[in-house]
């Protein structure tokens, strides 16, 4: 942003110039020409590594995601070894990735520093602080995201469960093991209008249960909805 004449919300920054920007960002397969999100990933990857110079700025994120865990941590970890190692040439370089395998690779590379975007865990609810502060991750929040989107509570709940089962097989070094049960179906696939949290959706609630359909007149039924609309929207 500095090179191009952007502003800067710094009070001041020792910026070098560069001669190239190579970004492998997104995840998108190409249908057209036959190439798995994968293979897109790996042609990118590939460029940037053949073409890259000693002033190149190189931005990677989630590299690997498009295969299974394990390839992508090695090829991951393959690449950020070849940047750091291939040569005098050292671009800078942003490697923006999930597997926590790779905050290891600071202790053995000398140019290498991890970062992670700060929170706060209060009550069980994580707060993202939008800070960036010295040092690797060593969990993700993924379920707690899915949490934030609206995912029904049946299913956040077994992952919470799944999460605790594969960490402790992986604790004990054994095979990643996940306890098969039936699926708690009810109240759970579809988000519930009486699950909801929300202060102003539980006073709706309480209004609509304590309605007798089979005794309400028509004015009546208006009147109740105006109610209603009168506590949503709070006039």
């Amino acid at each position: 942003m500095a090179q191009i004449g952007c502003f800067i919300a710094a009070e001041s920054a020792k910026i070098g110039v560069v001669d190239k920007i190579f970004t492998r960002v997104g995840a998108s397969d190409n249908i057209s020409l036959g190439e798995s999100t994968f293979m897109v990933e790996m042609n990118e990857a590939a460029s940037i590594l053949n073409n890259m110079s000693e002033r190149s700025l190189i931005l990677f994120d989630e590299l690997g995601r498009g295969t299974s865990t394990y390839d992508g941590i090695s090829i991951a970890w393959a690449i950020v070894e070849y940047i750091h190692e291939y040569g005098d040439m050292r671009p800078k370089t942003l490697f923006a990735t999930h597997y926590h395998e790779l905050n290891d690779m600071e202790k053995n590379y000398g140019r290498i520093a991890n970062f992670n975007v700060s929170v706060k865990e209060i009550d069980g609810k994580v707060i993202f602080l939008r800070k960036l502060a010295r040092g690797g991750s060593e969990h993700s929040f993924g379920i707690h995201v899915a949490r934030l989107a609206g995912m029904p509570a049946s299913i956040v709940k077994r992952a919470d469960e799944v999460l605790a089962q594969l960490e402790a097989s992986s604790a004990t070094g054994g095979k990643p093991k996940v306890e098969v049960r039936t699926p708690e179906i009810s109240g759970g696939m579809q988000l519930s209008f009486f699950q909801l949290d929300d202060p102003v959706l539980k006073q709706v609630r309480d209004e609509l249960l304590e309605v007798d359909i089979n005794n309400l007149t028509p004015l009546e039924a208006l009147t109740k909805l105006h109610d209603i609309r009168g506590i949503l929207t709070g006039k």
